[in-house]
């Protein structure tokens, strides 16, 4: 028997304040629902910063050799792949959390450190999950306007007040492709009260060729309110198993282990993570590739006469000079999927992930043949 509206309202409005008024994270379109809706089977996905490489055949190999342990729970405590981290980042394994992507670890961290009416600061143009976890969390989000499309971190430092538990910069930026150079980023961490904790996103990091470019795991032994986030999702090709982690001192590490629930990352992930940190020649192409990309987008948006914003990670924002929803609904009909990021207050932007070069070339054919419509 259908149950009425009232009972329906009473159950909404039992739930936490801020998750009623949440809108949920909008992902990338799929593939599979662009075949449903336009019966379109030759497409190409540029909507979710995925690597166009594919996985790593390392981590597709630990997963083969994973299957037959299936009916048991992977391992708690995630002892392998820290122990790989650990020589990878020359870090110690009390100071590794592993995460079901590098998202949940920011939600842990959120869980664990803010109270409603707490304070949380992000940039403007920050990644959406950010104000969705302040929101949940009844805190408020302190949104800092952008500068030159990046963060201006003097003005984020202004806005800390008693009330701020944590700050969070992207570096790289997401969707901007935006960086912060390392002497200005130590100089702002080291200006941040000690106890607010600065959460520096690397999720992009391993894209950066920048000579300035410094990631924030260099200072960690000095500051006990950092902690950094990265994952396997980008550069090591695996989002579809979903495995990030963060690196922070012990304090915190330990208290982000006392909330995490147990067996979050699953044992493909937890092979296919190890494996791919080992595989850096598979790195090294991915890197490469993103790279001719992105000199690839800026020469075609050159000719095209639009501007962008210049990127170090594996997309880059492109204006395309009037409202973008026709655009990315004119690829969308010739099978390319970009990404309109109007819910980040771009809405003349559309975000383009760094394909392979035939990739490329169909994107900015199709972009060519949406403008002129």
């Amino acid at each position: 028997m259908p149950q009425s509206s009232d009972s329906l309202d009473s159950l909404f409005s039992r739930a936490v304040p801020g998750v009623q008024k949440l809108l949920p994270y909008p992902p990338g379109k799929p593939i599979s629902e662009l075949q449903r809706e336009l019966g379109i089977h030759d497409i190409v996905k540029m909507a979710s910063n995925e690597n166009p490489l594919g996985p790593s055949p390392k981590a597709l190999q630990a997963m083969r050799a994973t299957m037959d342990d299936l009916a048991l729970y992977p391992d708690g405590s995630a002892f392998t792949l820290k122990k790989a981290l650990s020589r990878h980042l020359n870090v110690a394994t009390s100071q590794l959390t592993i995460g079901n992507g590098s998202s949940e670890v920011l939600e842990i961290l959120v869980r664990a450190f803010v109270l409603p009416g707490d304070e949380i600061v992000f940039s403007q143009y920050a990644f959406a999950m950010y104000p969705i976890l302040a929101q949940a969390a009844n805190a408020r989000a302190v949104v800092v306007p952008a500068k030159d499309w990046g963060h201006d971190l003097a003005a984020m430092r202004d806005v800390i007040t008693p009330k701020t538990k944590i700050v969070i910069v992207a570096n790289p930026n997401n969707p901007t492709g935006t960086w912060i150079r390392g002497a200005a980023l130590e100089s702002f961490i080291r200006s941040v009260p000690r106890d607010v904790i600065v959460v520096v996103d690397e999720a992009y990091n391993e894209f950066v060729q920048a000579a300035e470019f410094v990631s924030a795991v260099t200072w960690l032994n000095q500051f006990a309110n950092l902690l950094v986030m990265r994952t396997f999702s980008k550069v090591y090709g695996i989002a579809g198993i979903r495995v990030g982690y963060g690196v922070a001192g012990d304090v915190i590490t330990d208290l982000l282990n006392r909330v995490r629930q147990p067996f979050n990352v699953n044992s493909l992930a937890l092979a296919a993570a190890e494996a791919a940190l080992g595989d850096q020649e598979f790195v090294q192409r991915s890197t490469e590739n993103n790279r001719l990309g992105l000199q690839q987008f800026v020469q075609g948006f050159q000719t095209l006469g639009l501007s962008f914003i210049p990127s170090v990670a594996n997309f880059i924002a492109v204006d395309v000079g009037r409202p973008a929803m026709p655009v990315y609904n004119s690829m969308l009909r010739q099978g390319v999927i970009v990404r309109p990021v109007a819910n980040y207050h771009m809405p003349n932007h559309l975000r383009i992930t760094t394909g392979l070069p035939e990739h490329n070339a169909r994107c900015l054919a199709a972009l060519t043949q949406a403008l002129a419509n």
